[in-house]
């Protein structure tokens, strides 16, 4: 007795809807995850030379191209940025300004701009020489 088997015409895609719907779900969890990331940014305006108020007390940190920072025209480690920072932060309440070299790198400016942050300025700007 022999018998014949029924051949499947049709793909079964059961399975693959399986895995779409385990991959949707994946991506619906790891989306607004990456939303937090990166930072704040306020874009500021052009602002005239004479429009600058004078008594104003900002410090102005130097990022040299060779990424080099300089407080008040004297050299600063990184090492020693953060404690050189702390203890300015009293003497200039209206912010600090980043002036720094067009070859500086991406990675000196944000080192700085942390180190301002954890001393406690809250506004800071960046400027090019």
């Amino acid at each position: 007795m022999v018998r014949e088997r029924d051949t499947f015409n049709e793909i079964n895609i059961t399975p693959l809807t399986d895995i779409f719907l385990v991959l949707l779900i994946i991506m619906m969890v790891i989306a607004p995850l990456l939303d937090q990331q990166g930072l704040n940014l306020t874009v500021p305006e052009n602002v005239a030379e004479e429009q600058v108020n004078k008594d104003t007390k900002i410090l102005t940190v130097n990022v040299s191209a060779d990424n080099r920072y300089f407080i008040d025209g004297s050299e600063v480690s990184a090492a020693e940025l953060e404690n050189s920072l702390k203890s300015q932060v009293s003497n200039y309440p209206d912010g600090m300004m980043i002036a720094t070299d067009g070859d500086a790198t991406h990675g000196a400016i944000v080192k700085l701009m942390d180190s301002a942050r954890n001393s406690g300025f809250k506004s800071i700007s960046v400027s090019e020489m």
